[in-house]
């Protein structure tokens, strides 16, 4: 209940944004058509957002027969968390990362750059993914896919009212300055939406990965080796979609932010150490 009550006020709090920018544009005729639009936009995330996602980043669909290895260790998982199989998902890129996205446990994904799979060994990959099937677990995976979609929407409207001004409600054109700072902040805004959502979520899912593996050192030392190369490695793709970061297990942007305020992930210092006292039994 709680993951749906964080979802309603995520959604809601994204309608408002829709109705502030529209409001800006074409004063109370286009807040209550950009109302309308954002409320049309979340039921389509709801039921499309995974699919978008995964349409962004090329990912393709594996199975038993394509990658029989990779796809074991996710049905071991799934069946020690009492999931339904999800879809299994690789991506072409070389940085390490992994996600994952669907509306529920039932329709839900997983999915692993090849440069992952490719630089832990199966004690660490086992971990990742117990970690993203925690998420499943959760039912928080709805929560960030919808609020990568809709930022992003969020974003180009802004970007709309930019370039093609705006009005009040008396039908004037806005001070231009408004329509820059909208530009600016309306993304911002959003970004803080799912910021405020999605750190305490890492560390649930940490805790939530290291009891569906048994191992919290396995995913320690994972998050280690992800840190470290992840910095030097180019992920194009979420470059191209910053509104996904968050998804990910480790921030795939270059950069990573500019201060804790404006962090997608917590510090992975910080859910090393949980997980490392996770292991020694400290609560």
């Amino acid at each position: 209940m709680n993951n749906w009550l964080k979802t309603t006020v995520l959604m809601a709090a994204i309608i408002a944004l829709f109705g502030v920018i529209g409001g800006m544009i074409g004063g109370k005729s286009g807040m209550l058509l950009a109302l309308l639009f954002g409320g049309a936009m979340n039921l389509f995330a709801y039921w499309n957002s995974d699919k978008m996602v995964l349409r962004m980043y090329n990912a393709q669909e594996v199975d038993q027969q394509t990658a029989p290895e990779f796809y074991s260790l996710v049905a071991e998982l799934a069946q020690r968390a009492g999931l339904p199989m999800p879809r299994v998902y690789v991506i072409h890129e070389e940085q390490p990362n992994a996600f994952a996205t669907g509306r529920n446990p039932e329709n839900a994904a997983v999915a692993a750059t090849t440069g992952i799979i490719r630089m832990l060994d199966r004690r660490e990959l086992r971990g990742v993914m117990a970690h993203e099937l925690a998420h499943v677990q959760h039912r928080d995976i709805l929560i960030s896919t919808i609020s990568a979609t809709m930022a992003g929407a969020i974003s180009a409207l802004a970007n709309f009212a930019l370039f093609f001004g705006g009005r009040d409600e008396n039908g004037r054109p806005v001070n231009p300055l408004a329509g820059i700072l909208l530009a600016l902040l309306a993304p911002l805004a959003a970004s803080m939406i799912q910021m405020a959502i999605s750190r305490s979520r890492e560390f649930d899912a940490d805790r939530g990965g290291a009891q569906i593996s048994g191992d919290p050192l396995a995913l320690a030392s994972a998050l280690r080796k992800i840190e470290y190369y992840a910095q030097g490695l180019p992920f194009p793709a979420a470059e191209a979609h910053p509104a996904t970061a968050q998804m990910m297990i480790i921030n795939p942007l270059a950069g990573g932010g500019i201060g804790d305020l404006f962090r997608t992930h917590p510090r992975t210092e910080e859910r090393i150490a949980r997980l490392t006292d996770m292991a020694r039994g400290v609560s």
